[in-house]
């Protein structure tokens, strides 16, 4: 295991919860229990702990793999080992926009097939350090175009630039920190709207973007809160992608997921970190918009293919899946045996949580939390991934209408909630309906783009579930 250097220091997630003061932590993705032996106590008695020897530097490291605590690094890399990569296709006005809040920076643009080729004369009035312009004669994808910038790269580290994004203050700082652990290969920041507006689509995608992945930071791992970054915008170490070959250059949608997904499977560790911000021009005129997310829904067949199970529209434990199934049949045999299930998914979290000082009500919230994000697995999966299935088992049976109707509501519901948190103060808020009209636009879209990239692949892994004991 490569040693966290002296300095570096993690603080525990303030969701995470002390049990048997401080014998145990309860919390991460997914929710586990990390029992403490009593000196790691002591290290971690306010709940921060810093590197100082090999002792705390593997504790350290423990705690991050566990998901239950965040790194807060010591210095990093300098902005001069630097390369920013910038593919470009038909977007002159988007890229001299972006060259403008890079200054400093060593950069190469790669045009990808433009119709009016980019030139270095287009960028004089960019203030970095270096502009070097490199061309496709035909459009190639963004893969390749990240690629061929990263051939030319002589520095440690490159960072990936859509030409539609604009870099905000500090982006890059706190960004380059994550490097100082040699095991991180790639680091994201949060991708946020680029101006307010009044159209409805905008304001959705304010609140509620594909590449907007929240305002808690996290590892990047499948199956966890955030299982991938976009590559709209990304800092990772050069010698790390060149291990891996770069980017699939056969894939032109989901090729950022398949690289975080190739880099984990390496053993690197990957970061999310929504401090740093790079501000996105989404697409919000209708046409574009569903397009988009049809788009991105295409890339699910692909991506299943290259890593079975990863792609899932569920994960989920089987037992929480026959409980809310037979739930579902409103009979009173189906309630009485959904609530033997939850009685004994209780009494299997108490059996693993045995131990600490563990209170009644820790056991019971994380059976509740648990059955709760497994029905929420559900509805979502009904609505995006599964709806033309349920939209045909709706038309035939009035049982199905209900249940596709309240999995609708409840997953729209729960979902406008969680992101109204996250309005900020150039965030106007979307109302409830409006907002549950677009996520119905939305699943629609991405899961007719999912079902047309299935067909097109002639593989249906990427509909499968994932089935837990």
């Amino acid at each position: 295991m490569t040693r966290l250097p002296d300095g570096f220091a993690v603080q525990v997630d303030r969701r995470v919860r002390v049990l048997g003061r401080g014998s145990a932590l309860l919390g991460g993705s997914p929710t586990r229990l990390l029992r403490l032996a009593p000196a790691a106590q002591s290290l971690l008695s306010d709940g921060r702990l810093e590197v100082r020897d090999a002792v705390s530097a593997q504790l350290a490291r423990t705690l991050l793999d566990a998901t239950v605590a965040h790194p807060r690094p010591a210095g990093g890399p300098s902005h001069r080992d630097v390369t920013v990569v910038i593919p470009v296709r038909d977007n002159i006005a988007g890229l001299q926009r972006l060259l403008a809040s890079l200054r400093g920076l060593k950069v190469i643009v790669v045009d990808d097939g433009s119709r009016i080729p980019v030139c270095a004369e287009d960028l004089t009035s960019a203030h970095c350090c270096d502009v070097e312009v490199l061309r496709h004669p035909t459009n190639r994808g963004p893969a390749a175009a990240r690629n061929t910038g990263l051939a030319a790269c002589k520095t440690d580290f490159v960072a990936f630039l859509d030409s539609d994004v604009v870099p905000r203050r500090g982006w890059l700082e706190a960004l380059l920190g994550h490097f100082c652990d040699p095991t991180v290969a790639l680091a994201a920041p949060r991708i946020v709207g680029m101006a307010d507006s009044d159209h409805l689509v905008a304001r959705y995608e304010a609140i509620r973007s594909s590449l907007d992945l929240g305002a808690c930071e996290a590892p990047v791992v499948p199956y966890g809160k955030v299982a991938y970054v976009p590559s709209a915008a990304i800092i990772c170490r050069r010698s790390a992608l060149h291990d891996l070959g770069g980017f699939d250059e056969e894939l032109r949608s989901g090729e950022d997921v398949d690289l975080c997904w190739r880099l984990v499977d390496s053993g690197s560790r990957l970061r999310y970190e929504p401090i740093a911000l790079v501000a996105h021009e989404h697409r919000v005129t209708p046409r574009d918009w569903v397009a988009r997310k049809a788009f991105y829904g295409g890339s699910a067949a692909p991506l299943s293919a290259r890593h079975p199970g990863k792609t899932a529209p569920m994960v989920i434990s089987g037992w929480a899946l026959a409980g809310w199934a037979l739930m579902a049949l409103g009979s009173v045999l189906g309630y009485l045996v959904s609530m033997a299930i939850a009685a004994l998914t209780g009494h299997r979290v108490a059996k693993a949580m045995r131990g600490p000082e563990t209170a009644p009500a820790d056991v019971l919230a994380v059976t509740l939390r648990g059955l709760a994000a497994a029905g929420l697995q559900i509805a979502s999966a009904l609505c995006r991934h599964y709806w033309p299935i349920a939209l045909l088992a709706a038309l035939v049976s009035q049982r199905c209408r209900q249940v596709v109707l309240v999995a609708a509501i409840c997953d729209g519901f729960v979902d406008w909630l969680r992101h109204a948190r996250l309005d900020g103060d150039d965030v106007r808020p979307l109302g409830l309906p409006a907002y549950l009209l677009l996520k119905r636009v939305d699943d629609l879209a991405y899961g007719a783009g999912l079902w047309g990239g299935v067909l097109r692949e002639g593989n249906l892994a990427a509909l499968k579930p994932q089935i837990r004991s």
